[in-house]
């Protein structure tokens, strides 16, 4: 983990960073995804402060998810007197998973049924953005992106990311720092996706990847899950592969660079 002097003086850049970029976009503000989770408050905080709570829009997306997860996003907009929405998206995901089988001919698979649901959240996220003139801004942490828990086309996708290269710890540092409730910050990571915590879903606890990312070690057989999740996961972490066919003279010579 950063040195708490470190830590500070890049959150403070961090903040600046939403409010250059948002500033150099031409937009007008940000949109975020509140799920009531640390990520999300801590982001949704340095949001806050980098571009005031009028600029800030926090949208709830309820699929089937528990009561208390709404309560808690709930409580992280009105702690930071930000515009909040909610847009249940059940109803859109039934009709979805019924049309796709019912052309199918079968079930879509768990996972299949588990990652439409992100992907239908940044689907309302950009719907609101753009109507809005506003940036999507991103919540995924470093721990997540090291091991691929995130869905392609979903949780992953915005248009920048200010937490992005921090770990669990830091952000639940940065978090506490901006005055992210302590409720919040406690809870056990969940992604709302299968009942289940995020870490009795992989098998292998956020301080373990952290420990990885740090030091390239951790606690016997929680490095080699690690390591098979960065390497089955790197598809999460590139651009869209595309055949090279070499036209950059061309275009050099056409457009300049």
């Amino acid at each position: 983990m950063l040195e708490k002097e470190r830590l500070q003086k890049e959150t403070e850049n961090a903040i600046k960073w939403i409010k250059e970029y948002v500033k150099n976009s031409g937009a007008k503000g940000i949109v975020i995804g509140n799920s009531g989770g640390k990520d999300s408050a801590t982001v949704l905080a340095m949001a806050v402060k980098a571009l005031g709570k009028e600029n800030v829009v926090a949208v709830s997306m309820p699929c089937f998810s528990k009561p208390c997860d709404l309560e808690d996003a709930k409580l992280v907009a009105e702690t930071f007197g930000v515009k909040s929405l909610e847009v249940d998206l059940s109803s859109c995901y039934q009709e979805m998973e019924k049309e796709i089988e019912t052309k199918l001919v079968n079930k879509l698979s768990k996972e299949a049924t588990i990652n439409i649901k992100p992907r239908l959240r940044m689907t309302t996220l950009y719907g609101i953005a753009q109507t809005l003139g506003y940036l999507v801004i991103g919540t995924g942490n470093l721990c997540e992106a090291m091991v691929g828990y995130t869905t392609k086309w979903g949780d992953n996708s915005s248009d920048f990311n200010p937490i992005g290269n921090f770990t669990v710890e830091e952000v639940l540092e940065i978090g506490r720092s901006l005055g992210v409730p302590e409720e919040i910050l406690r809870k056990a990571p969940n992604d709302g996706l299968g009942g289940l915590t995020d870490e009795e879903k992989m098998g292998i606890t956020y301080h373990q990847i952290a420990k990885m990312i740090e030091t390239g070690e951790t606690e016997e057989g929680a490095k080699e899950k690690i390591v098979k999740r960065y390497q089955d996961s790197k598809h999460k972490r590139k651009i869209v592969p595309v055949y090279p066919v070499d036209r950059r003279n061309f275009l050099k010579e056409k457009y300049g660079e």
